[in-house]
């Protein structure tokens, strides 16, 4: 279907929405959905580290709506490598709408099946640099094995640092994705730069990912994509708009993300006229809880950040460097000391060659000693642990008593 326009767009950049104004969008949503003649529905959102995206309120309404109508509605958060909800995390994104024991939860590594492949003459094209990287795609065998009729994939587009704004294929192709999906897109970001990535809807990533999409994956799966877009305010998050379309990017699915991407780039960048010398952020416990994400402060401030300024991450929630065991253990041995450093430990350890996603991490983690980080976490990281990745320690109760310049770091990009 290529329509040149969304079949939903509702909002801009002043109007905020709110929970009474959600329920027409999801009800003509539900309309959608009917009209397909699905009857066996896949809903796919994010989970409890896109909180604010209003996704767990869509799909919790959704469920409501589609469920009893239809032969058949699951609910698979799109994880990528982090860990599967428990009863918490349900509660936190979907309250008590969905039972936590009905969620499916992707496997990244064990659910996955390989569809086709980018070839490294197509990647290297696309990136501009010679990596002699293929680029493959698996998704979770649930997209592609007849299991369901539609998927409804719910996602937040914000500015992102592997795919320059996070959302759309990106929230199937990686959330959803297998390990060298993940693994590749993720050092090709890297080393690509994430200066040159964050805000960027002609990002290196998000074309491969958009073509790889468009290639091997729409033609197998179809997808209604639903693209929420959430300003920080200080008085919390604001609901700017929902945008909805069907399949890839020549259909209605890209019209609906480049509107969003559009409307990401007006409220969720803010643009300084002087550099942070000092940046306080705060991260909500409930989000964040390893450094794997946490370190969101870095990726989103650093285009703000002064040269040998110091960024404070207040983190009380985070306990682990890693989502991932084995990549909590790759974090602890190599820490964030820079691009030369991460890439000579990844010649040097097959270990951490074979995890190329956390060869990014490392990468992406480091200022390359521009500005410094503090990281101020709970007890179960030791002062020790943090300044043994290249960190500076502080105590949270000192920290604690700052005051915060940003609350939500994964809400938006900060630059000069």
């Amino acid at each position: 279907m290529t329509t040149g326009e969304p079949i939903l767009a509702v909002g801009g950049s002043v109007a905020e929405i709110s929970g009474l104004q959600l329920e027409a969008p999801v009800r003509d949503l539900a309309g959608v959905v009917a009209r397909t003649g699905a009857r066996r529905v896949l809903l796919v959102p994010p989970d409890q580290t896109r909180l604010h995206s209003r996704a767990g309120e869509i799909v919790a309404q959704l469920l409501g709506l589609l469920e009893g109508e239809l032969e058949c509605v699951d609910v698979m958060p799109a994880l990528g490598t982090h860990r599967p909800l428990g009863p918490a995390e349900s509660l936190l994104m979907f309250g008590d709408a969905i039972d936590p024991a009905r969620l499916l939860h992707h496997r990244w590594r064990e659910d996955v099946t390989t569809i086709g492949e980018l070839p490294a003459e197509q990647v290297d094209e696309i990136v501009g640099r010679p990596l002699g990287l293929a680029l493959p795609f698996a998704v979770n065998r649930a997209l592609v094995d007849d299991s369901y009729d539609l998927v409804v994939s719910v996602g937040q587009v914000v500015p992102h640092e592997v795919a320059g704004f996070g959302g759309y294929t990106k929230h199937v192709s990686i959330g959803l994705g297998g390990p060298e999906t993940i693994q590749r897109s993720h050092f090709i970001s890297a080393v690509c730069g994430i200066e040159q990535t964050m805000g960027r809807l002609d990002a290196p990533v998000r074309q491969l990912l958009d073509c790889g999409f468009d290639r091997f994956l729409e033609q197998r799966c179809r997808v209604l994509f639903v693209l929420t877009v959430v300003e920080a305010l200080r008085g919390g998050p604001a609901l700017r708009g929902i945008f909805a379309g069907e399949g890839g990017t020549r259909s209605s699915g890209g019209d609906a993300f480049r509107e969003a991407a559009a409307l990401s780039a007006d409220v969720n960048i803010e643009r300084r006229d002087v550099p942070f010398d000092r940046c306080v952020v705060r991260l909500d416990p409930a989000e964040y809880r390893s450094t794997w994400l946490g370190n969101k402060a870095i990726y989103r401030t650093r285009l703000a950040m002064a040269d040998g300024g110091e960024l404070i991450v207040v983190a009380p929630g985070v306990s682990r460097f890693g989502e991932d065991p084995l990549v909590d253990v790759l974090i602890r041995r190599y820490g964030y000391h820079g691009r030369e450093a991460a890439l000579e430990a990844m010649a040097s350890d097959p270990e951490l060659a074979a995890n190329l996603a956390a060869v990014a991490h490392l990468i992406h983690g480091s200022t390359e000693g521009r500005f410094v980080v503090t990281y101020a976490t709970g007890p179960e990281l030791s002062r020790a642990d943090i300044e043994g990745v290249g960190f500076r320690y502080l105590p949270l109760e000192e920290a604690l008593e700052l005051p915060v310049d940003i609350s939500d770091p994964g809400l938006g990009l900060w630059r000069v």
